[in-house]
């Protein structure tokens, strides 16, 4: 395991093009596209180092080159959570659908050439909205982030067999978890609310995901 800086945006993005086959078509493993996962606690900056890592590919690449395809989608709905009492664990791993998520990588990784469409996330709903991404068929690097990349343990280890490399964020805990805090209540809770659910529930997930920082190809430290 490497660590670097997220200052150092030159060397993340020459590393994640790496992955790609050098003709740029087919990879040495006979499948048509490299998928980089980025994992983290929540708050952690997963999406900020994605975004920035698609700019400064697409901006050497071309504009299809890379993709961003977040884990978020495969959140199960609401209706889905009542049903197996499990609204209050929002965003544990047991309220996402990781077969389902697994198998989109394998069609990623699979179906060089073809669009391929991916459900997205509504944060405004809090819901999973199906085919809101679509990757392009000139896609050769797909990124994809989310918090569970890691776990050692059926049915996420058949996900993490899709993905080249993962690399962790890591951030100094006090400003995650006031950035958590923030997020929540830009997206309607009060401050009580988003304080109460984020050092009771995301901060439960946050200490499974830690735990699994160890596995991964490279963390990436500092603030974004």
């Amino acid at each position: 395991m490497l660590d670097t800086d997220w200052m150092d945006l030159d060397a993340l993005a020459a590393r994640a093009a790496a992955l790609v086959s050098p003709d740029g078509l087919v990879s040495p493993d006979g499948l048509g596209r490299a998928i980089l996962g980025i994992c983290g606690a929540p708050g952690a900056g997963k999406t900020t180092l994605a975004e920035r890592l698609l700019r400064r590919l697409r901006g050497e690449h071309g504009e299809h080159w890379a993709a961003h395809v977040p884990m978020d989608g495969f959140h199960l709905a609401d209706v889905q959570l009542a049903r197996l009492g499990l609204a209050h664990r929002k965003g544990a791993p047991e309220t996402f659908d990781p077969d389902g998520y697994a198998a989109l990588l394998g069609r990623i990784a699979a179906s060089a050439g073809a669009v391929v469409y991916a459900p997205g996330f509504e944060r405004h709903l809090e819901q999973p909205i199906a085919a809101a991404i679509a990757v392009p068929a000139e896609a050769r690097l797909v990124i994809t982030e989310g918090n569970y990349l890691l776990l050692d343990e059926d049915p996420w280890l058949a996900a993490r067999s899709w993905l080249r490399e993962v690399w962790y964020v890591d951030v100094d805990e006090a400003a995650r978890v006031e950035r958590l805090i923030r997020r929540h209540i830009k997206f309607g809770k009060s401050p009580a609310e988003a304080r109460e659910w984020v050092l009771r529930s995301d901060e439960a997930n946050a200490r499974i995901i830690e735990a699994t920082k160890g596995r991964a190809d490279l963390v990436v430290s500092g603030r974004p």
